[in-house]
């Protein structure tokens, strides 16, 4: 039953990643596509912003994919995990917790989703398992942790001096 729980959570995160990793690439489902979320990233003050729209997007679809199909696991996670606390910081800090409000609900929920299957990794049922293939564990993840982290910290560092004030 462990598994059929795993493989749950990567469908439905997977999908949900998919899909908005597709609204910033390819402006599907009402997205503003590529071109959009560059300028949307910039309004941000991320600088180079066409470089922090591409990681976002990416981040977003790759992720989905890669949580989706269980393959090469936990990079979908981590994709996701630094995608959403970017979302946090830039997004929803300010708006408090609850989602009703924009806050850091959703992504919060998230990024508990995508670390949970970073730490169990994706189960039976996924392309992992079936090609009998995985990336070294705990060392993987750690990094894959710090490398988050990171980009994260790369991120505020490069915002520009006009969107702090």
């Amino acid at each position: 039953m462990v598994d059929i729980g795993l493989l749950v959570l990567r469908v439905v995160l997977g999908i949900i990643f998919i899909g908005h990793g597709s609204q910033k690439l390819f402006g599907l489902f009402g997205g503003a596509e590529l071109n959009g979320t560059i300028k949307w990233i910039g309004s941000m003050g991320l600088r180079p912003a066409w470089f922090w729209g591409l990681v976002a997007s990416l981040s977003e679809f790759g992720g989905g994919v890669l949580l989706l199909l269980g393959l090469l696991s936990p990079l979908g996670s981590l994709g996701i995990i630094a995608a959403m606390l970017v979302a946090i910081i830039q997004v929803h800090w300010s708006k408090g917790f609850w989602n009703t409000k924009g806050g850091i609900e959703f992504p919060l929920t998230n990024i508990a989703g995508a670390l949970t299957l970073a730490f169990t990794g994706p189960g039976k049922y996924s392309l992992d398992s079936v090609l009998h293939y995985s990336l070294p564990e705990p060392i993987t993840l750690t990094i894959g942790l710090v490398l988050v982290v990171l980009g994260l910290i790369a991120s505020q560092m490069t915002r520009s001096k006009r969107s702090k004030g």
